[in-house]
């Protein structure tokens, strides 16, 4: 089933997304992690692709086995700024071997060396591939909230989003964000333009300080001064800034929800007792929303 299809269907989901390893030597415990948050019947999951290689070759053995074992929809990711036209051709051979019917398509990260391929510049070249390489595939494509961080302003920012669905994205997915009242101010400017896919909540529980610093300075995000409270507060214990982490996602997702959010898609950072405990807050709420 295509991802599209879950989200048209549902008046409300909640999805994860998981990462695959760096090494071969570290894909049981990967894969064991993802296997556990797809026994919790998320809506769907996401498998991430790394650029150039290296986790790239991995991400079809993870999203594989999770589809095989617990029947879960998955989405793998693909990226194209560091590959070339013949390895994204090779990686969607696999994909469609494997029976993936939807591709979340990205431009991918600068690599830190500078390093880059010449046969893709935008995430519109990589749908553009993919709708010739099987023009039934289904497409997903990030969006940005605060705007992307090379974007010139934010009117380019939803200008280069239109440009996305215009190639074939049928949905999209936010970077993670920690103040839900960006995300409708986001929102609202999708809609002003027009653009009216369905759009996916980012959602990051942050449960050390490590994960916190990282993000940011990969993301630029936004953080508001009540969650620098709760980090300062909790971070030096590990299992207090978890369990706080967990809540203030919770919250997050409950008021996205009361707020007519339907889409809510945690980024789950192989972490299942995190995932478990945010799908178990969350649960009663998704069950009578989808009653209704």
């Amino acid at each position: 089933m295509k991802i599209i299809d879950i989200l048209k269907n549902k008046r409300v989901t909640l999805s994860f997304e998981v990462f695959p390893p760096k090494t071969a030597d570290a894909v049981p415990t990967a894969l064991a992690a993802a296997e556990a948050i797809a026994a919790l019947h998320p809506d769907f999951m996401s498998v991430t692709y790394g650029a150039g290689g290296g986790t790239s070759d991995f991400t079809v053995h993870i999203a594989s086995a999770v589809k095989k074992t617990y029947g879960v929809e998955v989405m793998p990711h693909l990226t194209c700024l560091s590959s070339t036209k013949e390895k994204v051709t090779e990686t969607l051979q696999d994909y469609k071997e494997a029976g993936f019917e939807t591709i979340m398509a990205l431009r991918g990260d600068v690599p830190a060396d500078g390093t880059r391929k010449n046969d893709f510049e935008h995430a519109t070249d990589l749908m553009k591939q993919i709708k010739s390489f099987d023009s039934s595939m289904a497409l997903g494509g990030a969006c940005y909230p605060e705007g992307h961080p090379e974007s010139p302003s934010l009117a380019a920012d939803i200008e280069n989003i239109r440009r996305k669905v215009d190639a074939g994205a049928q949905f999209l997915s936010t970077q993670m964000f920690f103040d839900n009242s960006l995300f409708y101010s986001y929102l609202n400017r999708l809609h002003a333009a027009g653009i009216d896919v369905p759009v996916l909540a980012g959602i990051m529980p942050i449960t050390n300080k490590r994960i916190l610093t990282r993000s940011l300075a990969m993301s630029g995000t936004a953080v508001p001064a009540r969650y620098i409270a709760m980090v300062d507060a909790y971070g030096d214990s590990p299992e207090a800034m978890k369990q706080a982490g967990i809540a203030y996602a919770t919250e997050q997702i409950l008021d996205l929800y009361a707020n007519g959010v339907r889409n809510v898609h945690v980024f789950a950072m192989n972490k299942p007792d995190v995932a478990k405990a945010i799908s178990e807050n969350i649960r009663p709420v998704l069950d009578y929303l989808n009653s209704k």
